[in-house]
């Protein structure tokens, strides 16, 4: 066994990685950009190293950079994480001639998996059903709309080497597939260097079921049962399970069996997924799932996996890297209970899921259950990096009992002043039909409005604070000498103390806990705020009313477009003069490497775009003006 590591990643992954690597005595190694240089995994490494400035691509994604750092550390293995290199293979090649151990799949498995043509025609030859589509060469617009319209629309567009739902576009109709196509491929440039794309028919209700494979060097290949993630937003994950619900035991079979043949046909080794599109339509069935794509590194997920097998993946990574063989034949892996993961994401659900970003000034999670993350209070979330900033963890008997605890878990995540999706994340799990297992990749957007739903904070929650800031009206009035004012009396009746507080701008009169008077204290105090937390969501408690200001990245009255957060500009589909409809896009801004689409707010004439394709912008500039049609 190799005695030290450096992880070629950041976050949540880096510190996972080091948890395991510190249990077996190995010496752990980190790398960080500059903004990150107070991070949790620089802090939690045993020794860390600066590679650059914080853009991946001249950090993390700079692979001769964390070569470097790994020669001068004396590291004797590389764990890439996921992401960022993790399936490169040039740098998995590069990482072997240097002389150390690469922990993932042979280069060769993971050029034949990378591509997600490729990898479909070698499925076909292995025997894996595949989902019908074009993985032809010809990138042309003219040819790929053509066979958009011979397969039939929806339609989804996929980068060839994408991942994690970058360059996945679902087109509905034919006059939108040119702005589909031309949005997927510059993400698959952006996030990949590859802009080329496959087309596939977009199953109307379909379930994504993956399966966690392992392979070694002596020949040995087993599955580890599979996962269910298939609610997701704009193709990102959000919850994931295991085992699948509604899997009976001749479909586990059939699936887990093709996910096998799959990695074998690649000779694989190490940790690995197999990823299914299942038609739910009618239940899961064996002859209604088919191969969607591999990927050939340990997922995001991969908990959910170690909870009901009871294997540390990580441990078996290092040692079949190490040239040791699978711990366990497959009759010997368990499959124990029911395990669910909730993705922490810092998104504002109320406005579009946009990233927020800032500084975490108040940061809790539940300290019950398991918790994967790579931030503490005090640290940043950056514009640099994706939005996931924990993963919360649960193990039950049933699938029922997992729902349960991982709702109450998100209920009790408390972060301020960044907005995170949490009480989004209660609503999914408390659903009537994801409790019942009714679940679909489209489960999200069909349920948009419950799930949406506003969490109200109740009198008793806000009672304290109004107990706080008139007992501080009090001890100011009293030093300036004055006497007790605007209290009410009541013959035969216990006097009140209420208070008008503004929560998240709106004002709401509250009772104070102590009922002992009635004060009107509003023009008095001089705006002290708070905070509360409930379901999950923070919300501003001040006193005075909020000034009136346009909401950063929507659109303001004057139909002024402003950014969200800093980002560059990759797109304007429509340009000065242009007519467009209330929601048409008019400049697209890529920011913590996802495109954001700014849409028109009414219909009208676009009057002026600001910035040209390239720029980098900051937060809540203007970046177009559109004026209402007359």
């Amino acid at each position: 066994m190799f005695k030290s590591v450096l992880v070629a990643n950041r976050g949540e992954i880096a510190c996972r990685v080091f948890r395991t690597a510190r249990r077996m005595g190995v010496r752990t190694v980190a790398v960080y950009s500059e903004a990150d240089a107070e991070a949790l995994h620089v802090r939690d490494a045993d020794e860390a190293v600066l590679i650059g400035p914080p853009p991946a691509r001249e950090s993390y994604l700079d692979a001769d950079k964390v070569l470097a750092a790994a020669k001068a550390t004396g590291s004797e293995a590389i764990h890439p994480g996921y992401g960022f290199l993790s399936e490169n293979a040039d740098f998995a090649e590069a990482v072997m001639a240097a002389g150390m151990v690469w922990i993932g799949p042979p280069p060769s498995a993971i050029r034949a998996m990378g591509l997600k043509d490729a990898a479909k025609t070698l499925m076909i030859e292995a025997g894996v059903p595949v989902t019908p589509g074009y993985l032809g060469e010809d990138q042309s617009l003219e040819r790929l709309q053509k066979e958009a319209d011979a397969i039939g629309y929806p339609v989804l567009i996929k980068a060839v080497a994408g991942g994690g739902g970058k360059g996945m576009k679902k087109v509905d109709r034919a006059q939108d597939f040119a702005d589909g196509l031309a949005s997927a491929q510059r993400e698959g440039q952006s996030s990949f260097g590859d802009p080329r794309v496959l087309i596939e028919k977009y199953i109307t209700r379909p379930r994504h079921i993956e399966v966690q494979v392992f392979g070694d060097s002596h020949g040995n290949l087993v599955h580890l049962f599979e996962r269910d993630c298939s609610l997701q937003r704009r193709h990102q994950k959000v919850i994931e399970e295991a085992p699948a619900p509604g899997m009976d035991a001749a479909t586990r079979e059939a699936v887990t069996s093709a996910a096998v043949r799959a990695a074998k046909a690649v000779n694989y080794e190490g940790a690995g997924t197999i990823e299914f599109i299942a038609d739910a339509s009618d239940g899961l069935k064996a002859d209604r799932i088919w191969f969607m794509e591999m990927n050939t590194r340990l997922q995001v997920e991969h908990p959910v996996t170690e909870a009901v097998t009871g294997v540390d993946l990580v441990e078996w990574q290092f040692r079949v890297a190490a040239g040791e063989r699978i711990p366990l034949k497959q009759d010997q892996i368990p499959l124990n209970g029911w395990a669910m993961e909730a993705r922490l994401y810092a998104e504002d659900p109320a406005n579009g899921f946009l990233p927020s970003i800032g500084r975490l000034s108040h940061f809790y999670l539940p300290d019950d259950i398991r918790v994967d993350t790579g931030v503490t209070e005090g640290g940043e979330v950056s514009q640099f990096y994706d939005p996931m900033i924990a993963k919360l963890i649960v193990h039950e008997e049933t699938r029922e009992e997992a729902a349960e605890a991982l709702a109450e878990a998100c209920a009790e995540v408390e972060v301020s002043p960044v907005r995170t999706n949490a009480a989004f994340l209660v609503r999914c799990l408390e659903h009537p039909r994801f409790v019942a297992g009714d679940v679909d990749t489209g489960f999200i957007a069909a349920e948009q409005d419950a799930l949406l739903a506003p969490v109200e904070l109740t009198d008793e929650s806000l009672a304290l604070h109004a107990d706080s800031v008139l007992t501080w009206f009090a001890g100011q009035h009293q030093r300036l000498g004055g006497e007790r004012v605007a209290q009410g009396f009541r013959l035969n009746a216990p006097r009140r103390l209420e208070a008008r507080l503004y929560v998240d701008g709106q004002p709401r009169t509250v009772t104070a806990a102590d009922g002992s008077g009635e004060f009107y204290w509003d023009q008095f105090y001089p705006g002290a705020s708070g905070r509360e937390f409930a379901g999950g969501q923070a919300f501003e408690i001040s006193m005075n009313a909020p000034a009136a200001t346009a909401l950063a990245g929507g659109p303001a009255s004057d139909g002024s477009l402003r950014a969200p957060m800093p980002g560059k500009i990759v797109a304007t589909p429509a340009k000065a003069g242009d007519a467009v409809a209330k929601g048409q896009p008019v400049v697209v801004l890529e920011a913590m490497k996802m495109e954001h689409a700014l849409t028109a707010p009414f219909d009208g004439v676009v009057e002026e775009i600001v910035f040209t394709v390239g720029d980098q912008v900051s937060a809540d500039t203007v970046l177009a003006r559109v004026i209402a049609s007359r």
